[in-house]
């Protein structure tokens, strides 16, 4: 036996030369698995793509729960003889990356962008992002992710550029992206756009008012936000609402706290009729509901607020406020010519920017857009229930993919919730005011318009300044990733991929445009399954924040207790799909548990594996074998690791190694059956606690590899 089992196990002392082991041994990579035990070679892919973390960031529990459960489903599938890749990278992070870089040369040189100029502060946000990349990446490696770092791909890499500008094209193309006037969330802080999920709403106390636009309209409204009412150009009412029927159709022109409205009634079947005066004042400049009922009744846009959050000169005698100025002043002038019908007190739900905290203001902005009910030819087709070359809208294909069984998504919750977000879906905004990222393929030259992978021939031409959402990027992951827009041996080994669990905050961020994205360019699904996990809370249930103090830093876990002990702590007994409340005590009883396994392999490699394997036993632990796999293939992964701590613990070290221990001889009797339940209690653990695993895996008799390529017990 080897005197290393004579200490207790030290996860610190052996996990990064295990690391590096696997790493060395290239297995990671499938082009260099060995062959299945009859010798034939591995024929059936199995692929995941890591879902790539922040280059600028830092491992954080959520990180490491996502990265133990596809590494435990990876490890799974690769002992099981599959030709199995996970696929590592990187997100730009563009806009916190930018803004983070932007802070510290403000601090530091006291200047802002402008001064520097667009090359100079991308060439540096650049060199920040690449400095950082090595730290995301050694904290991953520190989990045990068998990730093929051959592989390794960054969102503005020099493939996946070409990837981005080859789908922008594509689309553009196709007709499915256009550039355009439309409300925008506008960031004011940030100065840039932000989807409808980059946004946090905030409860706040707010004031509702309800007045009437002047002493001879005839119709009152209600609003939280005064000073957006300077702009509006109509009141809604629903078309069967008795009380407004004699009004449709009329318009007047009224003094407004310092400007002139002129103000048309409309019908629309969206303004409910019950609610409040059941009457919408609409400002179409200013809000996204307003803007529809503006299109569709040919109403003016008149644009109230600019993009700094202050009046602009259309605000008349409130020009140049800040907008919380200018809603008292609206209110002033309401009170003052008893306008102001009722004041309350009430909740809301206010929209913030996730990254900067700013209110955010929706305004009129020419942007760029991928259109999402604009038909289209798809040329080629695998998705069930679409056929090739049929006419198609890319929601009807978000939505058909995953209805027609091409993307399984199980759990009816996240399943219902992805339909209902298709369902109300508007055009998605792609481009972004910042400067670094994907820069749109388009150039202007007078009235001209030329979008292409290369710069035009000619003199004059000026790109367009935008940079494209970080997400159009990250949604063409699956396929970008494996070489795609050009025709390689991975793409059409390993796409679709095979599973995908992201957290349920990117259900619709990523996963569904991911859909799209795959889809529209290969006529395939991104994965075949889908399983949404929750959130790794506080033991209270709360979030992690720095505000409550309550942070855990996943690397000093390990460095108390071991990879295997967080991964074992993260993964049992939490389903995919809820909410994980971290236990610091839980970990710290998986390191017991993980010294356990150690003591029984001292135990048993200290006899000799004489006599033979008792049916019994021999029976008993392979049913458990088949029930453990049937949960993993089934993606049960908590279950799993609770019947393999129950009956390692509970099972093989407290009965049946403690029976042996009581014949005179136990290597007569139970050697033999002792080394069986070892060998295969090692390999089932293995994706679990890998490390543990490989380390004792070394001092099996007769055992040359690694653990990691064993082939599953086959029960």
């Amino acid at each position: 036996m080897d005197e290393k089992f004579l200490k207790p196990y030290d996860p610190a002392a052996v996990e990064g030369a295990i690391y590096k082991k696997w790493e060395e041994s290239g297995y990671f990579n499938p082009d260099n698995l060995p062959p299945l035990p009859d010798g034939s070679p591995r024929s059936e892919p199995f692929c995941i793509v890591l879902p790539p973390p922040n280059v600028t960031g830092t491992l954080h529990v959520g990180h490491a729960y996502e990265d133990t459960l596809q590494d435990i489903v990876t490890r799974f599938q690769r002992m099981r003889g599959k030709k199995a890749l996970w696929i590592p990278g990187t997100d730009s992070a563009a806009l916190p990356t930018q803004a983070r870089v932007e802070k510290n040369i403000l601090k530091d040189e006291g200047k802002t962008r402008h001064d520097l100029g667009r090359e100079e502060l991308v060439r540096r946000v650049v060199e920040f992002a690449k400095s950082s990349e090595n730290t995301i990446l050694s904290q991953v490696r520190k989990m045990g992710a068998s990730l093929d770092w051959s592989r390794y791909a960054y969102t503005l890499d020099d493939k996946r550029n070409n990837a981005v500008f080859t789908a922008f094209v594509r689309m553009y193309e196709a007709g499915l992206i256009y550039r355009g006037n439309r409300i925008v969330n506008w960031d004011p802080k940030g100065q840039t756009t932000i989807s409808d999920d980059e946004m946090v709403y905030e409860e706040r106390d707010a004031t509702l008012y309800t007045f009437k636009y002047g002493p001879e309209f005839p119709i009152p409204v209600a609003t939280t936000r005064l000073e957006t009412k300077l702009g509006d150009t109509a009141v809604a009412v629903h078309p069967n609402d008795q009380r407004y029927l004699g009004y449709i159709g009329q318009t007047f022109t009224i003094p407004f706290a310092g400007t002139m409205l002129t103000i048309k009634v409309v019908a629309d079947d969206s303004v409910d009729p019950t609610f409040g005066t059941g009457a919408l004042g609409v400002t179409p400049a200013h809000s996204h509901q307003d803007w529809d009922i503006a299109q569709k009744n040919n109403l003016p846009v008149v644009q109230v607020i600019n993009e700094y959050a202050k009046m602009t000169p259309e605000a008349g005698e409130l020009a140049d406020k800040k907008v919380l100025e200018a809603r008292e002043g609206v209110a002033t002038w309401l009170r003052e010519n008893n306008l102001l019908l009722k004041e309350e007190t009430i909740k809301q739900n206010v929209s913030t920017s996730e990254r900067t905290g700013a209110i955010v203001e929706p305004l009129p902005k020419l942007q760029w857009w991928v259109d999402v009910d604009k038909p289209f030819t798809i040329a080629h087709s695998e998705i069930q229930g679409i056929e090739g070359g049929s006419r198609i809208t890319l929601k009807e294909l978000m939505k058909k993919s995953v209805e027609g069984g091409s993307v399984d998504m199980p759990q009816e919750g996240f399943r219902n919730a992805y339909f209902h977000w298709i369902d109300n879906l508007r055009d998605w905004c792609i481009s972004r005011q910042i400067w670094f990222g994907h820069r749109i393929p388009v150039w202007y030259r007078g009235d001209q318009v030329y979008c292409g992978l290369d710069v035009p021939e000619g003199a004059e031409w000026e790109q367009e300044s935008d940079v494209l959402d970080t997400w159009f990027s990250s949604a063409l992951w699956t396929f970008s990733t494996l070489g795609w827009p050009e025709k390689t041996e991975d793409l059409a080994t390993f796409h679709p991929t095979a599973f995908m669990s992201p957290a349920y905050e990117i259900l619709y961020l990523w996963v569904s445009r991911m859909i799209l994205m795959s889809g529209f360019h290969l006529g395939q699904a991104p994965f075949k399954k889908v399983l949404i996990h929750g959130l790794v809370r506080a033991k209270d249930g709360r979030k992690f924040s720095k505000s409550l103090n309550n942070g855990v830093d996943p690397l000093d876990v390990i460095e108390k207790y071991g990879a295997d002990a967080l991964r074992m702590g993260l993964i049992a007994g939490a389903a995919i799909g809820a909410d994980i409340k971290f236990d610091e005590q839980r970990v710290k009883g998986y390191k017991l548990f993980a010294n356990k396994v150690w003591n029984i392999a001292r135990f048993v490699l200290s006899q000799e594996p004489a006599g033979e394997i008792m049916p019994n036993i021999k029976d008993e632990f392979d049913a458990v074998a088949r029930d453990i796999t049937d949960d993993l293939e089934h993606y049960r992964i908590h279950l799993a690791a609770e019947k393999l701590y129950h009956y390692v613990w509970g099972r093989f070290a407290a009965e049946i190694l403690e029976e042996s221990k009581g014949i005179r001889q136990p290597a007569d009797e139970y050697g033999a059956t002792l080394y069986y339940l070892l060998e295969n209690s090692l390999r089932i653990l293995h994706p679990f606690m890998p490390f543990v695993t490989e380390e004792i895996w070394g001092s099996m008799p007769e055992k040359k590899g690694l653990i990691m390529i064993e082939a599953w017990p086959r029960g």
